[in-house]
């Protein structure tokens, strides 16, 4: 068999089938899931506003935002495997107490501080998944790789928030579907043992030494041509997904005749599943077009999908044919995003590189995700869908200016 590692000094085996990274990339995307798709859709049902669900959404988004200030951690210490395991750990747990307590307005501060300590906890499990991913995937197949990867992150987000609101609806406590979802996710370690030990990076001792090794390298990464346009293209508000929560919400599903079954449906399980085949067509697409053509490509498909969804009937069945066009395309640009960014990173500080420009691409999805709920608040539904779709091509308006502006000098 052909070498396989883009990093030598990694043990000497065969290369993992990518759906390796996808199994172990699921727990990080149903954990998010559960939040963004079953408490996201419940929230109206059970006292909240429409704008406090989307609080709590993007509370647990909030680490995703701020993750690459203590990504040098995972990758200076223990060593992926390890941290993987106690991440994995922590983030069951903390999605279990998540369903484990009734959501309501008294409830709501409880379930926002417990939301956002998992959500830090699924950071180091990404941190792992992410330095195994760059160590790993032959450099020619990165964007395959990435493609499976990110299944895993929305799949698992899919399925994982669809078998959880349907779980809330039909077992008698929310601990016992804490329970099930706690053993889903912990029984995804077992992926792990496919992949080769890939060890902390040998960056000195001190703290001060890690800070200084980590400033160095994002420095020198962040002032060439390619690092600084994978930064712009990550801050703009292009293929964000922000309005799969958004239409999540029981309240705004209703302006399609939408109910629990429905939205569980579409922005869980079949929801996740289209996503997770959105992301290996884009993975596939991302080895031809490169991964910033791609997504800048695949940003536009999401922009119009968001635009022919505002301008149909506003009937179930166009609720359910826009949320999976959707969620397709999301897997489009989750993929490519991975792609670019595999694209100019080196082995050394993997998880930390790879988390500076996830950091920038979550603020967008976090904003996003505020602003668009305050339009469906303050105006409609059709108006949030029609916001999207303008923002993201204004998006790749700005991203294509500043491409021009730093062309490449002739030789």
């Amino acid at each position: 068999m052909a070498p396989i590692h883009t990093d030598p000094k990694i043990e000497a085996r065969a290369a993992p089938h990518p759906v390796v990274f996808t199994i172990l990339y699921l727990p990080f995307g149903a954990a998010g899931g559960f939040v963004g798709v079953a408490l996201a859709f419940l929230a109206t049902r059970r006292g909240l506003s429409v704008m406090q669900g989307a609080e709590l959404v993007a509370i647990g988004l909030l680490p995703q935002v701020w993750k690459f200030f203590w990504a040098p951690v995972a990758d200076a210490t223990l060593g992926r495997h390890r941290w993987y395991v106690i991440s994995l750990i922590l983030c069951a747990a903390g999605t279990f107490a998540t369903a484990a307590v009734p959501l309501g307005p008294s409830t709501l501060t409880l379930i926002e501080g417990i939301v956002l300590l998992t959500s830090v906890a699924c950071t180091f499990l990404g941190f792992a998944v992410e330095a195994m991913l760059a160590h790993v995937a032959p450099v020619g197949e990165r964007g395959r790789f990435s493609g499976w990867f990110q299944s895993g992150n929305l799949g698992g987000a899919g399925i994982g928030g669809g078998l959880g609101l349907w779980l809330l609806t039909v077992l008698p406590s929310g601990w016992e579907t804490g329970l099930v979802m706690a053993v889903l996710l912990l029984a995804c370690g077992g992926a792990l043992a496919f992949v080769p030990l890939v060890p902390a990076d040998p960056v000195g001792r001190s703290p001060v030494a890690l800070v200084r090794f980590t400033a160095v390298e994002l420095w020198q990464l962040l002032r060439s041509r390619e690092g600084f346009l994978c930064g712009v293209l990550c801050l703009v508000p292009v293929g964000t997904g922000a309005a799969s929560s958004v239409l999540g919400q029981a309240a705004v599903a209703a302006h399609w005749g939408a109910g629990a079954d429905t939205v569980a449906l579409v922005s869980g399980v079949l929801g996740g599943i289209v996503s997770m085949a959105g992301c290996m067509v884009g993975g596939y697409g991302c080895v031809r077009l490169g991964g910033r053509a791609g997504y800048v490509v695949y940003g536009a498909i999401m922009a119009g999908v968001a635009l022919a969804m505002a301008f149909l009937p506003a009937t179930s069945a166009v609720y359910i044919a826009g949320n999976l066009a959707y969620a397709f395309t999301a897997g489009l640009t989750f993929s490519a995003f991975s792609a670019f960014v595999l694209e100019v990173i080196a082995f050394r500080l993997a998880a930390t590189k790879y988390n500076a420009f996830a950091s920038l691409a979550n603020t967008p999805g976090w904003y996003m995700g505020l602003v668009l709920a305050g339009i469906v608040t303050k105006y409609s539904p059709r108006a949030m869908l029609e916001a999207e779709c303008a923002l993201g091509i204004a998006g790749i308006v700005v991203f294509a200016a500043v491409a021009r502006a730093w062309r490449p000098r002739a030789a």
